[in-house]
């Protein structure tokens, strides 16, 4: 951890008169001058929340769980092409679509590789509570979630080495591989107690599922407001990469979502990958750009992952309330038919039969 100083001048007729001019806290004192350690508050405010974060994503992950039924989890490991479909969308579309706006808007070579390391990140916890918002398959969200976070030691740092030698040595980018093993047994160990509740206890589970989908949107929330709040310093940032922070959260649901539909894959679960491969673990980005790059070049990167997660969450909200509006609209339609159909029906026996037709009939 790097520790910056503020430099406090104070002046010679206020030493000379009091020796302890300079504050308790200094630690140099010299002459007209007095060295302060820096204000610690974002860094305490930082571990507090995080602490936070953490315990509520677990709850969500947990709650999530509690809508996995095992014999359908495992049906898609038996017969993986849902998540073969979603394993080509992570690790096939999204580094080659972050490769293809780096070149098109042709930005600093620094500033590409942010944008591939972000390209080649797993796919985020955020995309499994959307997904259950939009009737998505939990099994499959879940289960491409685990597989592209196991998967991501190993093809992570393949996507780099292909896509990142025309802009810097692929050795020079640190993989928090500890960070990957971390976010796999967050995920893996609060979903499996949530399978194992649904599976002893289904009429809990449901309870369960609701409270945690209800915590999980306020946990989106809430990542957003602390975002903005550590790092309402850091905004100064190329407005290319503004661009390209919008387009490709936007380009991956898209990608995703026609792919899936390509190969066949039902609408909720087209729903499902097209989640998956837009939503990004943007903490991991953050980390590993923290770890690969000096001061001087994270002032011109470090603001695009927590750029690319307010897209990515924006987007996301765009979809649940295109999706609800759709769904209201659907369900008031076929209400509508049906009630319909069974007036027409309800004429025609009495004029069969005989019997007596209402004048709210005609």
């Amino acid at each position: 951890m790097r520790t910056n100083f503020l430099s406090q001048q104070f002046n010679a007729s206020s030493l000379a008169e009091n020796s302890t001019a300079c504050p308790a806290n200094a630690t140099i004192c010299d002459g007209t001058s007095c060295i302060l350690p820096e204000d610690n508050f974002n860094e305490t405010l930082s571990v507090v929340l995080s602490t936070v974060l953490t315990i509520m994503l677990a709850l969500v992950m947990f709650s999530m769980g509690c809508n996995v039924e095992i014999k359908n989890f495992l049906s898609h490991i038996k017969r993986p092409w849902g998540i073969f479909v979603g394993f080509l969308c992570q690790f096939g579309i999204m580094p080659l679509t972050a490769f293809l706006l780096s070149l098109a808007f042709n930005i600093l070579p620094i500033q590409a590789v942010v944008v591939l390391i972000m390209g080649c990140c797993p796919g985020g916890t955020t995309s499994n509570v959307i997904a259950y918002w939009v009737d998505g398959d939990m099994d499959l969200s879940i289960s491409m979630t685990t597989c592209s976070t196991l998967l991501a030691m190993g093809m992570m740092p393949l996507c780099l080495f292909i896509y990142t030698k025309m802009w810097t040595d692929s050795d020079a980018i640190v993989l928090p591989y500890d960070s990957i093993g971390i976010s796999l047994v967050a995920l893996v160990i609060p979903v499996s107690f949530g399978i194992y509740v649904n599976h002893k206890w289904p009429s809990k589970a449901k309870i369960i599922l609701k409270i945690g989908s209800i915590v999980g949107a306020v946990l989106i929330v809430l990542i957003a407001v602390v975002g903005g709040i550590l790092y309402k310093g850091s905004w100064i940032i190329s407005p290319k990469l503004w661009i390209i922070g919008t387009i490709f959260p936007a380009a991956g649901y898209s990608l995703g979502f026609l792919l899936a539909r390509v190969a066949g894959l039902s609408w909720h679960r087209c729903r499902t990958v097209s989640l998956e491969t837009g939503m990004q673990n943007t903490q991991l980005c953050s980390t590993i750009v923290q770890l690969s790059f000096t001061p001087e070049q994270l002032e011109l990167m470090f603001t695009f992952p927590l750029l690319y997660s307010i897209f990515q969450l924006l987007f996301a909200l765009l979809i649940l309330g295109g999706y609800r509006l759709y769904r209201r609209h659907r369900v008031k339609t076929k209400t509508d038919v049906k009630k319909t159909e069974q007036k027409e029906d309800s004429k025609s026996n009495a004029k069969i039969n005989g019997g007596f037709v209402s004048d709210e009939m005609k």
